[in-house]
């Protein structure tokens, strides 16, 4: 399970201000040691996959050289699900957000070894790369996999799915486009559903307005595979933006 780089907005009817306010944030910054593999992932890959937020409003055509579809994921954790989906649709474009340091070089080492050159990467904040560099109706896709559920019910308001993200995400997204979520907690898969179905300007794309059955382009990780011995279920929302 990856902490997820993005402040919890907490002021639900003023979206654009939440984006700014750091007061609540919903992952802990973890630095770790980093490993050889990693270390190389960060020294090579960084200068040509890397991005920063002092860049400011990316054109994506001109970062990745092309027009494609484009997916972000937040939080990719240790990258092996973004770099799988990468080699899988190479006609498309990902863009990964993870504020822990060995994941990011884990990612790239990844990268650099597969020869792929359909990833970015960055190493922060995930509002703040929403907020200063993703334009708006930009991406097909935002993807958010088994975000930690912050548990205790005092911390229920760290959790990212809120109105407020909902309101500021669906910005980015094109008309059409899928945001899809993914967790192993139930209370939490609930809260998400409670949380999306009052979103203004999203469709459930399930049938029966609750959960999708597992998509075939979410890898499995190893981390669900762990939890799939363990007897987990794990929940998948599709959620589209529809204005």
């Amino acid at each position: 399970m990856s902490d997820n780089p993005q402040n919890q907005p907490d002021t639900p009817d003023q979206p654009e201000e939440a984006l700014h306010r750091r007061a609540i944030r919903s992952f802990v910054m973890r630095a770790g040691r980093m490993t050889d593999a990693q270390k190389r992932g960060v020294d090579q890959g960084w200068p040509r996959f890397g991005l920063s937020l002092d860049l400011g409003m990316l054109d994506l055509d001109h970062v990745f050289g092309r027009e494609a579809p484009r997916t972000l994921e937040i939080g990719f954790g240790m990258g092996q699900s973004l770099l799988e989906m990468a080699q899988a649709a190479p006609e498309q474009d990902f863009i990964g957000v993870e504020v822990h340091r060995p994941g990011v070089g884990s990612l790239l080492n990844g990268v650099l070894n597969a020869g792929v050159d359909n990833i970015r990467v960055f190493d922060c904040d995930a509002i703040e790369v929403l907020n200063r560099c993703i334009p708006d109706g930009s991406l097909d896709r935002v993807l958010l996999f088994f975000p930690d559920p912050w548990h205790k019910k005092k911390h229920n308001k760290r959790r990212i799915v809120q109105l407020a993200f909902a309101e500021a995400l669906r910005q980015k997204l094109k008309v059409g486009g899928v945001f899809h979520m993914a967790t192993d907690w139930q209370p939490y898969a609930e809260h998400m559903l409670e949380v999306m179905s009052a979103a203004p300007g999203y469709r459930n794309l399930a049938e029966d307005g609750t959960y999708v059955p597992r998509p075939e382009e979410r890898p499995v990780t190893k981390f669900e595979r762990r939890g799939e011995r363990l007897g987990h279920d794990v929940w998948d929302l599709k959620f589209a933006r529809v204005e």
